[in-house]
């Protein structure tokens, strides 16, 4: 029996061709029982191929199962006749993890785990090379392989490594391992396909006879098939910075270097056909699988308490907090029933590990607010990881936590964008960086990141590249490549070269480029966390990482705590700290008051600019439509404008049946349980998936499965593959075919983004919480806004806009009267004006305003007053100058610009500081024109992004409105007019 051991797969980044999976499927084709995914100082690729093998696996029980049942389908074969040639559909190839280790002073070494110890080794001997170098380096050194050796097996590759002084030979390496490592080396013998093989088999069989070792052979594969070889020399090409037409050496000669069966390696290694039956043998003594990570959780448990009775105490102490007068007895019995079902589940550690992330936050000072699967309950509420209110939700907590999902539930937490940072670096120190680390994100080839790296290699033309990438729509797309497009653009398709770079491009789309950092995704463990998987330096300082993503996490059952950040919690913030400075009103997301009347009249009028989640142009144009007139109506607004509903054709019969224009009816008693709240259309991810339970009749198993591949921003486009199961499930419960498509539509768009209630919940506390604020306190919540930029749809230009058409006053940038963030002061009419801060100010930095501001005093009376009194550079001053900040002074933009230009680089003399009774001749003043309005709105818009003078479009106004007055022939008694009010309505802010 063969088995392959050293498989190199996309994930040895730009070297491998072939994903794990392929490998895994073919290996199944092949016969082959198991393989080895050993990439380079890396095992981010093995989970796929370990749960893509649980996948054959289980259609190979259902095939079985189905036989057994039903028996094979066609006519009986006749009993003369032979039986015919198949592929062995019933191999259920096995994941043996593995990774090929590069060292600095020694030939390369696939290492191979016997048990669950040597994979604490192997994963640390990883952690260690990854952590001494940059992001996505490894330096090893043969000590660190001998340090960490237990459970162990080793592949010896018979290479020379070049060192510094000269070359180790891989004779003296083996030497040196045997001590350490006795019975548990093999010497890799792979071809080289250059017709030496057998020589070269020879030698190494006769050196590794000396040294009193086994061979083993190995095709050493780089792609699961040889169609691959094309892309091979592609990735080899990108990798190393060149043209696949000077590859040279570096390119494969052959496409031999494929996954090979058993018969095709006695055919390669005859006369050493036992290294061939080597490989089965010792793959039959490596048992350690990816199933036997048993993942635990922190356990939180403190002196004097377990783990549940924290919970408890918390819970109800929390209860008292958030209901001082006492609480309902529905909240009461939720209470209860949920913390036995945690206790019975055993997850009290997971909740508790987000409670204190969560109490950290908001003992800073730090706005949070949870989300997820989990989020929106009793429990979470009590201990203030949400601030939806049970009656506000309407979800059921066994649909999240229940007893048939052996798996902890899902409680994302948003954090304000600019202190998240604060909060990670908490866990680091709470759980220290051997026990917490972030996921990693796999950025693969999508669309235009294909064209421009494979055109460069093929020896494209930047423009002709450039031409091809503005043929695709989105990002991830890669339709819109065809001939007809081609042509359109001016290129031949029957180019040879072009075409085979077309094909090479959809080929690569998908494929692994490198590892990123996840936005916030934390795993936290119990014991080591370099024992269960390598960990590694992120790009960012202070930043460590595993090399697994979400998915492969998810697939293996380990906890993640998404830590992530949202900038209108940090806008939200901000406006509750003005409200308490100049108003004495101090809130919170669960104490603003609720349903307020005024606010639902305002996003009935579409007035939503800067509001959370409800500020796009498809949102304004639907909140007219949809007239939302309590919480619930804010939950499926923010749900409904979602690619999911909309795909699935189900927003505008919402509307007709909201509106009553169309008959609410369900297609079954069953079906009603689950739509009754949204009159009967599907909106949310739950009811999709429980359409696919109750009218698809999908098994537990099949819903889970349906429920992974409904992952947010999912890439791989699995959710298809339910396709055929659910049409017939819906058609045998007697729905109608039209129904079933429209439902299955939906649940493919919820494939591309999908939308929990549960989210979406969260959400609309947010999206009520900026409009009560932005109802009642314009000005505020457009200061708040401004200070949390960038963030949104909006420039800093509409939002001040629109925050004086709600009648803030708004003062411009000033050097006697700003800071750098905006602010509120009085408008001396016993209300608040706005007043511009320096960060609208381009190229200015918050230090500079720091020192501008502290060295004021009484106030600047010229440009060069500023220059000496608050050590700014030349240029920051010119910044100013542009900006008109000088006005208050009595000084106007050019004359502060002339002013400024002046300023010499470096500190003032004494001798030339004053003026020496009048030795020091007086310069001139210079008499310079004044600018005009038009050249003052350009200046502006240059300097600070927006102008609080007049709309841009309004100095064109005589000329596009027939008998309108030119403002230049406007009286000039008057202040030139704010146009931004009448010239345009509240729904083109531009």
């Amino acid at each position: 029996m063969f088995i392959e051991l050293s498989i190199t797969s996309n994930f040895t980044f730009l070297t491998g061709a072939s994903h794990p999976e392929e490998y895994v499927n073919r290996a199944a084709l092949l016969g082959m029982a198991a393989l080895a995914i050993a990439d380079d100082n890396s095992v981010a690729g093995i989970v796929r191929a370990h749960t893509q093998a649980k996948m054959i696996a289980r259609a190979v029980k259902e095939r079985q199962a189905f036989d057994t049942q039903h028996g094979l389908i066609g006519p009986p074969q006749p009993d003369h006749l032979p039986n015919p040639p198949r592929a062995p559909f019933t191999t259920t190839p096995r994941l043996i993890p593995s990774a090929r280790l590069l060292f600095s002073d020694a030939p390369p070494i696939t290492v191979l785990p016997f048990d669950r110890q040597g994979w604490r080794s192997l994963c640390r001997i990883i952690s260690r090379g990854r952590l001494r170098a940059e992001k996505g380096e490894c330096d090893l050194q043969l000590q660190d392989l001998e340090e960490f050796a237990e459970g162990l097996h080793l592949l010896v590759w018979p290479h020379a490594q070049a060192v510094q002084g000269g070359a180790v030979d891989w004779v003296h390496t083996a030497k040196r391992l045997t001590r350490r490592f006795a019975g548990n080396i093999h010497v890799l013998m792979s071809p080289r396909y250059d017709g030496r093989d057998t020589v070269r088999f020879d030698r190494l069989a006769d050196q590794a006879r000396m040294l009193g070792l086994p061979t083993l052979a190995s095709a050493a594969p780089r792609m699961h098939h040889g169609a691959r070889r094309k892309l091979a020399d592609v990735v080899s090409a990108i990798r190393l910075k060149c043209r696949v037409d000077a590859l040279g050496r570096a390119a494969l000669s052959n496409g031999e270097g494929r996954l090979r069966s058993e018969a095709e390696m006695l055919r390669l290694f005859v006369g050493h056909e036992e290294a061939v039956h080597r490989a089965g043998q010792l793959a039959n003594s490596l048992i350690f699988s990816l199933d036997q990570l048993r993942y635990e959780y922190p356990s939180e448990i403190t002196r004097n308490e377990t783990p549940s009775q924290r919970l408890n105490r918390l819970a109800y102490e929390g209860l008292k907090w958030r209901y001082p007068g006492g609480a309902p007895d529905k909240v009461k019995t939720l209470l209860r029933h949920e913390l036995a079902l945690i206790a019975k589940l055993k997850y009290e550690p997971y909740f508790l590990t987000v409670r204190d992330i969560v109490h950290f936050a908001r003992s800073r000072g730090i706005l949070c607010q949870g989300r997820g699967s989990a989020a929106n309950s009793v429990v979470c509420y009590c201990m203030g990881i949400t601030s939806v209110s049970p009656e506000m939700g309407t979800m059921v907590f066994e649909r999240f936590v229940s007893e048939a999902r052996d798996e902890p539930p899902d409680i994302d937490v948003d954090f304000e964008h600019e202190r998240r940072e604060e909060v990670i670096q908490h866990i680091y120190e709470r759980y220290g960086r051997h026990r917490a680390g972030l996921c990693a994100t796999v950025v693969h080839y999508r669309g235009k990141r294909a064209i421009r790296e494979v055109g460069r290699a093929m020896g494209l033309t930047e423009d002709t590249i450039s031409a091809l990438s503005s043929q695709l729509w989105g990002f991830f797309s890669t339709k819109g490549l065809e001939a007809e497009r081609m042509a359109e653009i001016g290129l031949d398709f029957r180019d040879r070269r072009l075409r085979q770079t077309i094909e090479l491009v959809y080929e690569i789309n998908g494929f692994p480029r490198h590892l990123s950092q996840h936005v916030g995704g934390f795993i936290v463990t119990e014991g080591r966390l370099d024992e269960l998987v390598p960990i590694e330096n992120a790009t960012m300082e202070d930043r460590t990482v595993i090399c697994w993503d979400k998915d492969d996490i998810d697939s293996l059952g380990i906890l993640k705590v998404d830590v992530l950040s949202l900038g209108m919690l940090t806008c939200i913030r901000k406006a509750f700290d003005l409200l308490k400075m100049h108003h004495q009103q101090s809130y919170t997301l669960a104490t603003l008051p609720k349903e307020d009347p005024r606010v639902y009249d305002m996003l009935c009028k579409a007035d939503s600019i800067g509001v959370f989640q409800v500020e796009s142009r498809a949102q304004m144009n639907f909140l007219p439509r949809m007239r939302p007139r309590n919480f619930y109506d804010l939950v499926i607004e923010v749900a409904i404008i979602r690619p999911g509903p909309i795909q699935g054709d189900m927003v505008h019969p919402y509307i007709r049946r909201r509106n009553g224009e169309e008959e609410v009816s369900f297609p079954s008693d069953e079906l009603g349980q689950v739509l009754g709240k949204t009159l009967g259309v599907p909106l949310f991810q739950e009811q999709a998936m429980q359409i696919a339970i109750v009218g698809a009749g999908f098994t537990p198993d099949q819903a889970d499965r349906l429920r992974r591949s409904l992952a947010t921003f999912k890439k791989h486009g699995s959710v298809s593959e339910f396709r055929a199961l659910f049409l017939h499930g819906m058609r045998k419960n007697g729905y109608k075919d039209d129904f079933a498509e429209r439902c299955f539509s939906q649940i493919e768009g919820f494939g591309s983004y999908g939308f929990p209630e549960s989210h979406a919940a969260s959400f609309a506390l947010l999206v009520y919480a900026s409009s009560w604020i932005k109802c009642h306190h314009p000005g505020i919540f457009a200061c708040a806004l401004l200070n949390a930029q960038p963030m949104g749809f909006y420039a800093p230009a509409q939002i001040v806009r629109d925050a004086r058409e709600h009648g803030v006053k708004v003062h411009p940038i000033c050097v006697n009267a700003s800071y750098w963030d905006n602010t509120m002061e009085p408008d001396g009419k016993g209300g608040l004006a706005l007043r511009l801060g320096f960060r609208q100010l381009k190229g200015m930095s918050e230090e500079d305003a720091s020192w501008l501001t502290g060295a004021r005093g009484n106030g600047y009376q010229s440009v060069r007053d500023v220059w000496r009194r608050a050590g700014l550079m030349p240029t920051v001053i010119v910044r100013l100058a542009e900006a008109d900040a000088f006005a208050a002074a009595g000084i106007n933009r050019r004359e502060a610009l002339w002013e400024a230009k002046a300023l010499a680089p470096g500190p003032v003399l004494p001798l030339f500081a004053t003026d020496l009774d009048g030795e020091v001749v007086d310069e001139p003043a210079a008499l310079l024109p004044e600018m005009t309005l038009g050249e003052n709105v350009v200046e502006d818009y240059v300097s600070t992004r927006l102008t609080l003078r007049a709309h841009p479009v309004g100095l064109l106004r005589h000329i596009l409105t027939p008998g309108a007055a030119p403002i230049g022939m406007l009286p000039t008694t008057q202040t030139a007019p704010d146009l931004s009010k009448t010239s345009f309505s509240r729904g083109n802010p531009d």
